[in-house]
């Protein structure tokens, strides 16, 4: 249905009043076609704020997203920072292992909000909080309200790291 809308307000060109349409309509629209309308950082903003659980995590359209986002944002490694993290949005919820570990714990509260990860996605989460190198500090140091700010990653913790959670 989105494909759709998009095709009926793209009929006679990209309308200047974009932004005002809601924002998982984006995910149908490509950032070289938005840049009329904006800058391609200004796209992704808007498409951080979307569902991308629209579009399948394997689908080609969302994997093309994450990278022309971090294109965009010329994000030269895995590393990505917070301010970064927050214009990717929910798209973090796509990034592979090798980004979760070498971003360290920038993205853990980001990461709180996917509905789920890929094996390698857990294994990183798992790895970025057993070091303790992290903004929440250790596992053995964390109080309900980090608990609370990490809600969606406790699928996730291993048996090792929930020991050292203080009661």
């Amino acid at each position: 249905q989105l494909s759709c809308l998009l095709k009926m307000v793209t009929l006679h060109g990209i309308p200047k009043d974009l932004d005002s349409y809601p924002t998982d309509l984006l995910l149908f629209l490509s950032p070289s076609d938005y840049a009329a309308t904006g800058s391609c950082s200004q796209f992704f903003i808007n498409i951080g704020k979307a569902n991308v659980d629209v579009l399948p995590r394997e689908a080609p359209q969302r994997q093309q997203l994450l990278l022309e986002a971090l294109a965009c944002l010329k994000i030269p490694g895995t590393q990505i920072n917070q301010e970064n993290a927050e214009i990717l949005g929910r798209l973090v919820c796509d990034l592979g292992g090798e980004y979760i570990r070498s971003s360290g714990g920038s993205l853990l509260k980001d990461l709180s909000q996917c509905g789920s990860f890929l094996p390698d996605q857990e294994e990183a989460i798992r790895d970025v909080i057993s070091s303790g190198n992290t903004t929440f500090g250790p596992p053995a140091a964390w109080s309900a309200f980090t608990l609370s700010e990490l809600s969606g990653l406790i699928p996730v913790l291993d048996h090792s790291i929930l020991q050292q959670i203080p009661k």
